[in-house]
């Protein structure tokens, strides 16, 4: 079976480009800077459902999208997390957090409605994040 992305990651997203493993995505709500990694590996719904030699580089891609996001937005903080209670297909969200932004010090999922990007703002931070990770 091949890999195919959740629809509503599809929806909710815009995408990055494809690092060694996994899709990266730009989670289309301007008000935090907010990427997904999505490993493209059918029917995973667990980190633990990859493979140790897989799941080593998903740590090492979310080390490199948390420096990114770094770079770019220099952040209080880097929130890294793999729920998958809406989408149960593995994700990992890496957002970074501001102490004065909308949610904080709370969780930024179900804070309100998301704030989509002007396609000029999405351009410049693909750009941004393609530039730094090196991504396909």
């Amino acid at each position: 079976m091949a890999f195919e992305l959740d629809g509503r990651l599809a929806a909710d997203t815009i995408p990055v480009g494809d690092l060694m493993l996994s899709r990266v995505l730009l989670m289309n709500d301007s008000r935090y800077p907010w990427a997904i990694l999505v490993p493209r590996r059918p029917d995973l719904t667990e980190l633990i459902d990859l493979p140790v030699a897989e799941r080593t580089i998903l740590m090492e891609e979310i080390a490199a999208l948390s420096g990114a996001l770094r770079d770019l937005h220099a952040p209080t903080k880097i929130n890294v997390a793999a729920l998958g209670n809406v989408v149960a297909q593995l994700h990992v969200h890496v957002v970074a957090r501001y102490d004065k932004d909308p949610a904080w010090p709370g969780p930024v999922f179900g804070k309100g409605p998301a704030v989509p990007y002007e396609p000029a703002a999405a351009a410049a931070a693909v750009a941004g994040l393609v530039a730094r990770l090196g991504v396909a």
